[in-house]
């Protein structure tokens, strides 16, 4: 028979992995225990011991500290992520669906929440579409890496050359076209993320 009041090895290296991932991203984001105690709805000496391995969470209670680091539960059990600094090659980046001519890629990475980074490449005459958009309403910066692009904004039209940016609310409606013979790459910078 096993003697049930002896810890399984397992679930205590579980418990340390966890803790350790928790300090990280706590870390990561410049939080305290008590900042993040206070979002979480939890202690900081319950945190402290969470993050040293000495105490169990509940579901809900890492549901809470997950959404306090903007993290989903799952963020906080993936081993293959790492918190720290993270290389994604250009070959390798996420590419989401767009316009004919124009490709878009996810250039930053969960679980980072506050911030959405996009690169852009542009065939000659290509656009995001035919019809201007909005998502959300946050601060959005457009950056031209090389080529040049017209961004219609709100009924206006600004030309931007490498090297030029523009920032507007992604509420106004906009829409890149690259009207020139040469390709273009644009960084597109977002903060908070918006539904796309």
């Amino acid at each position: 028979m096993t003697d049930r009041s002896t810890p399984d090895p397992s679930d205590a290296a579980a418990d340390a992995a966890l803790g350790v991932r928790v300090r990280e991203y706590r870390t990561m984001r410049r939080m305290s225990l008590r900042a993040l105690g206070e979002a979480a709805q939890a202690s900081p000496g319950f945190l402290s011991q969470l993050e040293r391995g000495q105490a169990n969470a509940s579901i809900g209670m890492l549901r809470r500290i997950a959404a306090a680091l903007g993290l989903t539960v799952a963020d906080l059990f993936d081993q293959d992520s790492t918190p720290g600094p993270r290389v994604v090659r250009r070959a390798d980046r996420p590419m989401l669906q767009t316009a004919p001519g124009s490709r878009k890629f996810l250039i930053s990475q969960r679980p980072l929440s506050h911030l959405e980074v996009y690169a852009g490449e542009f065939d000659p005459g290509a656009s995001t579409g035919d019809d201007a958009y909005t998502h959300g309403d946050s601060q959005e910066i457009l950056l031209v890496i090389s080529g040049a692009v017209r961004v219609e904004l709100d009924g206006q039209a600004h030309d931007l050359e490498a090297g030029d940016s523009i920032e507007y609310r992604s509420s106004a409606p906009h829409r890149v076209v690259n009207r020139h013979e040469a390709p273009a790459e644009i960084l597109w910078i977002i903060s908070p993320p918006t539904p796309d």
